[in-house]
């Protein structure tokens, strides 16, 4: 069953494209017709690719790894920021910072200074400071906060990029290709969609539009992470029943084993007890009978 709804999608305004003057040729295949020099977007392409987008976003959830949402245009940024907070994805609602992919670790070491910061304020170090060198630190957090606290728990690179408008985000999706990170974007009839590994053909302007679209991938991505750790809570009973199983063999082979070392170290003095012990007297009677059973 889709994920998306005809309908929805259509009061949603999904299906309002550019200026057909302006329009990118490649878009072509998802542009259903022209009216009062608009193109329109076809919708029931919109619901297949929604549908396709969506299933990769939760098998990437479901296995625990991390979508990184980028949408820096001003429609798009508070309904982005809530989306992906809501689901506890990493997200870029301000500023695109150059490098952020192709140079990560240089990224890390500004969230680092950041937590260092914390840090220092936590334990009193901040309080200790003169009052421009607190100033100028409080500046410095504030900035850092306002470009980076959204991906402050993003360890590692993500592993997939969802962006909204690839023509402003055009460092995003170059630097997402030259990694060779999947990007799924919501692309409008004025641009390329040769970048985009997942297109989505839908109006990226509409802030209505982009909720919808937004909200629809957000679901999927909660499925995932539901399911996941449904997975979780099953595994866990079956890891201490393997745990409880393996420390019963491990004190069964423990037994044998001293039981084993105990009989060896039994063995030796059996038999020293056995040379030292005197040999067995003959009876008198039978050595006499021995001569004469001969002589017979």
């Amino acid at each position: 069953m889709p994920r998306t709804n005809f309908q929805e999608l259509l009061d949603a305004g999904v299906h309002f494209g550019h200026l057909a003057r302006k329009w990118n040729p490649k878009m072509a295949p998802y542009i259903f017709d022209q009216k009062n020099g608009i193109h329109i977007i076809d919708l029931h392409k919109s619901i297949v690719k929604i549908d396709e987008a969506a299933n990769v976003m939760k098998q990437l959830a479901r296995s625990g790894r991390k979508i990184l949402f980028v949408a820096t245009k001003k429609q798009a940024k508070e309904i982005v920021a809530e989306k992906a907070a809501s689901v506890n994805m990493p997200y870029v609602t301000e500023r695109w910072p150059g490098g952020m992919l192709t140079n990560f670790p240089t990224i890390r070491k500004a969230v680092k200074k950041m937590n260092t910061i914390d840090k220092m304020i936590e334990d009193g170090t901040f309080d200790t400071l003169a009052k421009r060198e607190r100033l100028q630190i409080t500046r410095q957090r504030a900035k850092l906060e306002k470009n980076l606290g959204s991906i402050k728990d993003l360890t590692r690179l993500p592993s997939a990029l969802f962006i909204v408008d690839v023509q402003k985000e055009m460092n995003a999706v170059k630097e997402a290709n030259r990694l060779n990170i999947p990007v799924i974007a919501m692309v409008d009839t004025c641009c390329d969609p040769t970048p985009v590994d997942y297109v989505i053909p839908a109006n990226d302007d509409a802030a209505k539009s982009i909720s919808y679209i937004v909200d629809a991938l957000c679901a999927a991505v909660a499925e995932g992470l539901d399911e996941r750790k449904l997975e979780k809570e099953k595994e866990a009973p079956e890891q201490a029943d393997a745990q409880t199983q393996g420390g019963k063999k491990l004190r069964t082979r423990k037994s044998k084993a001293e039981e084993a070392a105990v009989t060896a170290e039994e063995a030796p003095k059996a038999e020293a007890a056995a040379e030292e012990a005197p040999a067995a007297e003959v009876p008198a009677e039978t050595a006499a009978e021995a001569p004469a059973a001969d002589a017979e």
